[in-house]
């Protein structure tokens, strides 16, 4: 078997264990004759594999027992309209911009209600988190909302902002599971599945139960959270597959070590690869020091001719998906959870190879 290190933004590599269990399990899950994908959702052996992954996450993440863990479908481009139909009392909310999906989000939100854009970085390519000036901030707002982890530029938020008891709403798709982080400073946090969770298809939502309920008469019974809190999901037919293999990879989480070990790992990866960047004569991270996201890493040459002949000798080399963002350009290395630490000195390795040939 020849495997390549696949620095894909997502959907990403998924740990080999897990797609090894998975294999082993396709066509008879457990003696029951069957796969997971030919199971019923409301079968004894589903019900024990969904169970098992909302105590393992739970597990995983300290969720508080005055939250609700929801698979649901639509991805997190789905969770921008539903945030704004199910929190959106007073009809404002305050959101940071700092890439193209917080902008998304807006977009989604301004629909519904009045967004205040308190910050952005637009006008430097979002290569830092903005300073959040809480003057700026409304009083009246129902929510705020930030993304975490931004896939396309490479930030993240290392601190979150004081609200004053105004609930924060996150999207954490590409760092979901990536570091420990204090769920009950969150009303809610999703997650597109197709980075750090499994496959495309699931969407991960940990929502505070106090939030649950608030969705207007007339809203479509599908976009209501109460809806899928009130049926573990189940209201229609989960994404089952996707959240049996969001459960192994929990599963392998788990046997690392949890958050904290993973933590430590990614934080040695990722340490490695700016290193060398920020020694490197030709090739240059895009991203203030500060803010560095520890799951994307952007950078170019400078050249775009050079950016391009790297990301097709790197392919040659089995390091795949290595060029940049459309609306970039240059290369970005996604280093998710599933990333070995071989992964990334073998991208370091190549670095230094091509750096040398092309002086």
């Amino acid at each position: 078997m020849s495997r390549v290190y696949n620095f894909s933004a997502g959907p990403a590599a998924l740990p080999l264990p897990v797609l090894e269990k998975a294999k082993s399990e396709l066509v008879d899950y457990k003696t029951a004759g069957m796969s997971v994908m030919e199971m019923s959702h409301r079968s004894k052996a589903f019900l024990e594999i969904y169970e098992k992954a909302v105590a393992d996450v739970t597990e995983l993440m300290n969720i508080p027992k005055n939250y609700k863990v929801l698979f649901l479908q639509g991805g997190a481009s789905l969770q921008f309209s539903m945030v704004p139909i199910n929190l959106m009392k007073n009809k404002k909310a305050d959101y940071v911009n700092t890439g193209e999906w917080s902008k998304k989000a807006i977009k989604e939100a301004k629909k519904l209600g009045e967004v205040n854009v308190v910050a952005t970085s637009e006008n430097e390519t979002f290569n830092h988190i903005p300073a959040l000036d809480p003057s700026k901030f409304s009083k009246d707002a129902d929510y705020f909302h930030i993304t975490t982890n931004n896939t396309i530029y490479g930030t993240r938020f290392t601190s979150l902002p004081e609200t004053n008891g105004i609930p924060i709403v996150t999207d954490m798709s590409s760092c979901i599971l990536s570091e420990v982080y204090d769920v009950s400073k969150y009303g809610i946090i999703y997650a597109g599945a197709q980075k750090n969770i499994g496959p495309a298809g699931v969407c991960l939502v940990i929502i505070r139960e106090d939030l649950l309920g608030g969705a207007p008469a007339g809203t479509p019974t599908m976009l209501d959270y109460k809806t899928h809190a009130d049926n573990d999901s189940m209201f229609n037919t989960p994404p089952t597959y996707g959240i049996y293999i969001a459960g192994l990879v929990f599963e392998w989480l788990k046997e690392l070590g949890g958050l904290p070990a993973i933590q430590k790992i990614n934080e040695e990866k990722a340490k490695s690869l700016y290193d060398y960047l920020d020694e490197s004569k030709l090739f240059k991270a895009t991203v203030a020091k500060a803010d560095r996201s520890l799951m994307n890493v952007p950078f170019i040459t400078g050249n775009n001719d050079l950016d391009s002949k790297f990301v097709k000798e790197a392919e040659k080399a089995g390091l795949v998906n290595l060029k940049g963002h459309r609306s970039v350009g240059g290369m970005r290395a996604s280093i998710y959870n599933a990333m070995p630490v071989e992964g990334v000195q073998a991208l370091i390795s190549f670095m230094k190879k091509f750096e040398k040939d092309n002086n």
